[in-house]
């Protein structure tokens, strides 16, 4: 291993000495995972010392054994190596049944991680694992913690679309505040790549007879309708096959409504889902793997899918229905929580609040609208009908109508009628939005609505990392498991889930220290149905952001593991009231790997 380390760096020390850059690139070179901010800080400890800005072979050893050589990788390789050298095929095969919890395939499992991380070709070629080639194992994705069978989609895609939650989003034209921000295509790409499958399509009469994109009754800047479609058009399928929903927010004429459509047919082609897949009365919602490479329409809709596709095939252009807001108009249009600069008073909020389902307001009962049935017609499977409550919907709601429910009313509703929730999302799609005083783009927490069958729980998605809503959009890697769909089985054991913090590596080092150092502590939360709801705490470790180690272990009861998440959130502590945030992972317990 020493002469192996040796042949790697020595070419770059034919001059006896490099600096920092040529440090880095060395570091590069030898495919160890690094941080620059370590390394810069060990480099200059040592050149401090002295009045050139370079070191010699013997310091690289030193900074490259200090960053890459971790105790605790030390202690487990001496545990399964007798020698102190080198770990062979049958220690290693050992190591994976006691310590990976590996069951099956091990002599084979073994020969593979030696052959793809021993670096050193003679230990390679005897089958064995040096230091070297065993960090490399122990650092790599073979041993993350997230299950890596899970990353992909492993479960039953087959079951009817009410049936899986879905990644969404909210506004997703805003990549800043909800007032005055700009609205951007990149949103749309944004949240494509990061394989969000509803997006909101705010979309308002736009000059030139081009309907726009934007926050109505804002500052926010606008954007063609035209190029969002171009944008989804390129992007839709990317980073998944599964379904795009397009959740229009639908304000427009209805001569710019049959633009709107016309943009749709004519940009997305035949991805765009006009017809049903089967028999065009619909009694059951298809799969997402029969609507793969698919967009829908979310829109409101003049009568039922057969009806629809009838018009479609006469011919139905220039022709409009004044639609009542108690027939077709869905919670998008209420204005108590979707326009914050016109809020409705305190007084009919409360009115509105005394019963857990109230029917319909008056003020919607006579609020009217236009739809241009070029735009109604294709709305295939993704109706929107207005909420009035559960029992309404178990009478009169067809299987494709979906229905959208302000954040603040529908935690009412898990409050008082959660299982008539569950029921109700067993049998529609149902979207949770932000109430509109989150003019910051803050995030409520999903999880609350996830609990009762939420298919669609909305977030904001954006790339900056205001504190405010990081948390939430952390709570988004829900979604990391099973490739962007969710299937909600659920199977009614209770779980106890035992792990131990050993260490950390490389942590960010605090904001206020001239010494790259920290007192790093770790928050773990779990995130589920409320009797799964808490939080623990580490110790602190003082003055150590390279290498912290806690060896504590942590215990959890869980009711229903399928829908608890687990986060780890690391802190910098400044003061006993104060801390600084330094990184966080979250992941669902379901997919939490052994070992």
């Amino acid at each position: 291993s020493h002469t192996w380390f040796l042949s790697v760096i020595q070419d770059e020390f034919t001059s006896g000495k490099i600096d920092l850059d040529s440090t880095v690139k060395l570091f590069e070179k030898l495919q160890m995972p690094f941080d620059f901010a370590h390394v810069k800080h060990a480099f200059k400890k040592i050149v401090d010392k002295r009045k050139e800005n370079m070191i010699n072979m013997e310091d690289f050893r030193s900074i490259y054994r200090n960053i890459i050589h971790r105790p605790e990788f030390q202690e487990i390789f001496r545990t399964y190596s007798p020698n102190n050298k080198v770990i062979v095929n049958t220690e290693l095969i050992d190591f994976l049944k006691k310590e990976q919890y590996e069951t099956e395939g091990c002599e084979t499992t073994a020969l593979e991680i030696i052959l793809k991380y021993e670096p050193v070709e003679e230990v390679r070629k005897r089958r064995q694992m040096s230091l070297e080639g065993f960090i490399r194992y122990l650092s790599s994705d073979d041993c993350s913690i997230f299950k890596s069978d899970c990353r992909t989609v492993y479960q039953d895609m087959n079951q009817p679309l009410c049936d899986y939650f879905i990644s969404s989003s909210h506004n997703t034209y805003l990549i800043s505040d909800q007032l005055v921000g700009p609205s951007d295509l990149w949103g749309y790409t944004s949240a494509l790549l990061k394989g969000c499958r509803c997006l909101e399509v705010d979309c308002w009469d736009g000059s030139n007879n081009e309907p726009v994109v934007y926050h109505g009754h804002t500052l926010t800047s606008k954007i063609l309708f035209r190029d969002v479609i171009q944008v989804v058009d390129k992007y839709a399928f990317t980073a998944s096959d599964y379904p795009v929903v397009l959740s229009l927010e639908n304000h427009c004429s209805p001569t710019q409504q049959e633009v709107m459509a016309e943009h749709l047919e004519n940009i997305l082609g035949d991805k765009l889902l006009t017809s049903t897949l089967g028999d065009p009365d619909v009694t059951q919602l298809p799969s997402p793997e029969a609507l793969k490479f698919k967009i829908l329409i979310k829109n409101k809709k003049v009568g039922t899918i057969e009806e629809g596709m009838l018009r479609r095939n006469q011919g139905c252009q220039g022709e409009t229905v004044e639609v009542t807001d108690s027939e077709n108009m869905s919670d998008e249009d209420e204005t108590d929580e979707t326009a914050p600069l016109c809020p409705k008073s305190d007084s009919s909020k409360r009115k509105s609040d005394r019963r857990s389902s109230p029917p319909p307001r008056k003020k919607a009962k006579m609020k009217k609208k236009k739809l241009a049935l070029a735009l109604s017609d294709l709305v295939i499977y993704t109706k929107s009908q207005k909420f009035v409550n559960f029992e309404h919907s178990l009478e009169n709601q067809k299987c494709y109508e979906n229905n959208s429910i302000g954040e603040a009313r529908a935690r009412k509703l898990v409050k008082s009628s959660a299982k008539e929730f569950i029921s109700h999302t067993s049998r529609f799609l149902t979207r949770i939005y932000p109430k509109g005083t989150r003019t910051n783009s803050s995030n409520y927490n999903p999880q609350e609505f996830w609990n009762v069958g939420c298919q669609l729980g909305m977030y904001v998605c954006r790339d900056c990392c205001i504190q405010g809503f990081v948390k939430t959009i952390q709570i988004q890697e829900f979604f990391s498991s099973n490739g962007i769909f969710s299937f909600l089985q659920l199977f009614h054991y209770i779980a106890t889930l035992i792990f131990q913090l050993i260490s950390g590596h490389q942590l960010p080092p605090s904001n206020l220290s001239k010494s790259n150092k920290a007192d790093p502590l770790v928050h773990v939360e779990i995130y589920g149905v409320p009797e799964d709801q808490t939080k623990k705490k580490s110790s602190v470790v003082k003055s150590n952001a390279l290498c912290p180690r806690w060896d504590e272990t942590f215990s959890f009861t869980l009711q229903v593991p399928e829908l608890a998440l687990i986060r780890f959130c690391v802190e910098d502590e400044i003061s006993l009231v104060s801390n600084e945030f330094l990184g966080q992972y979250t992941l669902p317990v379901m997919n939490l790997s052994k070992g």
